[in-house]
This record gives structure tokens, sequence and C-alpha cells, in this order.
């Protein structure tokens, strides 16, 4: 919940600019801003390699649900993605398992890419049940979409007690959990494990990115604070480039 009409102006001009000799097929760049300026960001991306995303959606049929936004809406935006699960949302708006696999369904039936948020809070890491909650996260969208429907999306891991706090989880505990959440799903399919893509979220910034890139299983990262100063961000996206160019 960041920023105003000239402020965002400048944010995606920088961006457009910064990443415009790095993004190919290999590497991707998208931005997720507040709904109500989805409109002036997809008009200002428009002729860039940079994609949309939305931060939220509702899995209702479009109606009665005032203060909602349907995933038709979003995919009218131009929007190519839509965030379900953050952990904000799960901590602060209580929603639950089950909704956000029903979230993630109904992203992936209106032709949006849904990225799948997944992660434990401090006391749950220190409690050693960090692996067992992402399994019940991820398993909760399996049991409503199949594992051929998870594979329509992607998965971002975002520990709780690394957003927002400065604290970020090392490489070494990051990669630790991007390859258990492989292991589960290759428990359903191979293929679908190997091939998703499985983000890295929680405090990245332009000095931990390349640590963090260097790892098997870490695709890519959930920018949180860091894409709000646009040379942060870009210094992000070089670091991922530079990932891809090796």
């Amino acid at each position: 919940m960041n920023g105003t009409r000239s402020g965002i102006a400048d944010l995606i001009s920088d961006l457009v600019d910064g990443v415009r000799d790095i993004v190919q097929d290999q590497l991707q760049v998208a931005v997720f801003p507040p709904f109500v300026f989805l409109d002036q960001v997809s008009q200002a991306l428009e002729g860039s390699s940079i994609l949309l995303g939305g931060q939220n959606a509702d899995w209702r049929a479009q109606g009665a649900v005032s203060g909602e936004i349907h995933p038709s809406m979003l995919k009218e935006m131009a929007c190519t993605y839509c965030l379900v699960g953050h952990s904000e949302r799960r901590g602060l708006f209580a929603e639950t398992d089950s909704q956000v696999a029903r979230k993630f369904r109904a992203c992936s039936e209106n032709q949006l890419s849904p990225i799948l948020c997944v992660g434990e809070t401090l006391q749950e890491r220190e409690a050693g049940q960090t692996l067992a909650v992402v399994s019940r996260q991820i398993d909760a969208v399996i049991d409503e979409f199949g594992i051929a429907g998870i594979a329509q999306g992607l998965i971002a891991y975002e520990p709780v007690w690394a957003i927002g706090t400065g604290m970020s989880a090392t490489p070494e505990q990051a990669e630790q959990v991007h390859g258990a959440i492989r292991d589960r799903l290759s428990q359903s399919d191979q293929g679908v494990a190997d091939n998703i893509q499985i983000l890295y979220g929680g405090s990245v910034n332009a000095d931990n990115a390349e640590g963090l890139f260097e790892k098997e299983n870490i695709d890519g990262a959930l920018v949180g604070g860091a894409s709000l100063v646009s040379a942060d961000f870009i210094s992000i996206c070089m670091a991922a480039a530079d990932r891809v160019d090796r």
C-alpha cells in the first residue's frame, strides 16, 4: 500500500529505462502496483518488456462482493500475474489455506499466472515446523486444483519473519526450503518439480540478491521494500541477469 500517481510515474519510467537492455527470454521483470494505479502503470509499460501483476484477487463470481477484485478484471488491465496468499493477507486478513487455493485456481482459470506465497512465522521456524507449514500451504492448492494445476503458476517462499524486518534468510536457509518444495512436488510429479519457478521473498535487496541467485533452486525474487527505490530494484534485476548469463 504505497505510492502516489506522480511517484509511481517516476518509478516506472526509471524501471523501463533501467532494465531495457537486460530483459530476455530467460529473465522476466514484473511489477505489482496497488489496484488504483493498475491502469496508469499498464499504460506506462506499453512498449516495454516489463510485465504487470495484481496484489490479490477474489475467487468468487463477479457481483455483490464489495471491495474485492475479480481475476478477469486484472486480466482486462493487462495483468499477467497475480499474487495469492501473501503472508500479509494470511496474517492481517486471516486468509486460510483453502481460500488461497481457491484464489489460485480462479486466477489460473482466468488466464493469470498465480504466484502462490508460502512461508513460516518465526515461532514456527523456531519450533522446527518450517517444512510442515510450507508443505501444508502447497498441499492445499494441490488438493483444490491438482498437481497439473499448481504447475500453471509459480511459488514464492517468503519467510514471514524476514518480511519488512530487514532480516533475510541466508542463501543456505532459503535454498534448503526451496529444495524441500521441489522434493514435495516431486512426490506427485517430477516434471512439475523440475520446471516450476520458485522465487524467494523476504527482505531481498541489492546487497543479498547475488548470493541468493547463486543457489540452484532459487529462480528469482519477490521483492518488497527494495522495489520502491528504482536503483535498488534495477540492481536486483541486474543480479538476476548475471545469473542467466552464467
